[in-house]
């Protein structure tokens, strides 16, 4: 497969980074649009699914540039709270969310529940500017802890128990979280779709 670069549709140098590693000695190279003079259009994640928002982010960013973009849209879903917060991950505590607000509200909501199970969910969309698209999906399965646990990671994971492993997110070496992570499958059947691209 001939190797490609592709802007990544975020600002984030953590998730760039994360993902940069997830794709070491893949054919695929990540680059930020401000590191190669692109203002990253502004989009709104108006889909209910993490596929349909990746997708709008990396079909924007590609048509704007001219170039392959690749997205990334993800979050928890809790079983006992029909799928919450999902697509509202990162603002479920409402505006001016945080990662700590959003996991006191998360165990709040949880506070009466016995059923604890849980996933991650992580939607990649690789897109030409043509309109080609390569979408990708992983997940982790796992379940809410009583209370947050580990200082690793971000997001939910402090609170995310991996059952296998006895322990949150959170309480795993960077190393084991890109091992299992639902970021760390999606990108390795991204790499797998990618052999098909012409």
């Amino acid at each position: 497969m001939t190797p490609m670069t592709a802007l990544l549709a975020t600002t984030n140098k953590g998730k760039l980074a994360e993902l940069a590693k997830l794709f070491a000695g893949s054919p695929l190279t990540l680059n930020l649009p401000r590191e190669s003079g692109i203002a990253l259009p502004a989009v709104e994640e108006t889909e209910d699914t993490f596929a349909g928002n990746a997708t709008l982010k990396a079909r924007t960013l590609a048509s704007a540039s001219g170039r392959w973009a690749l997205a990334d849209d993800s979050g928890l879903e809790v079983a006992a709270l029909g799928g919450e917060p999902g697509v509202r991950s990162a603002r479920y505590s409402g505006p001016g969310a945080t990662d700590a607000s959003n996991i006191v509200h998360l165990l709040k909501e949880m506070e009466e529940k016995t059923d604890r199970r849980a996933r991650f969910a992580c939607a990649l969309v690789l897109a030409s500017p043509e309109g080609k698209l390569v979408v990708a999906e992983g997940f982790l399965e796992g379940e809410i802890a009583g209370a947050p646990r580990g200082t690793n990671g971000f997001g939910y994971d402090p609170v995310f128990v991996v059952p296998s492993l006895g322990k949150t997110v959170a309480e795993l070496p960077p190393e084991t979280k890109h091992e299992i992570s639902h970021r760390a499958l999606a990108a390795r059947r991204l790499i797998e779709l990618m052999r098909a691209i012409p």
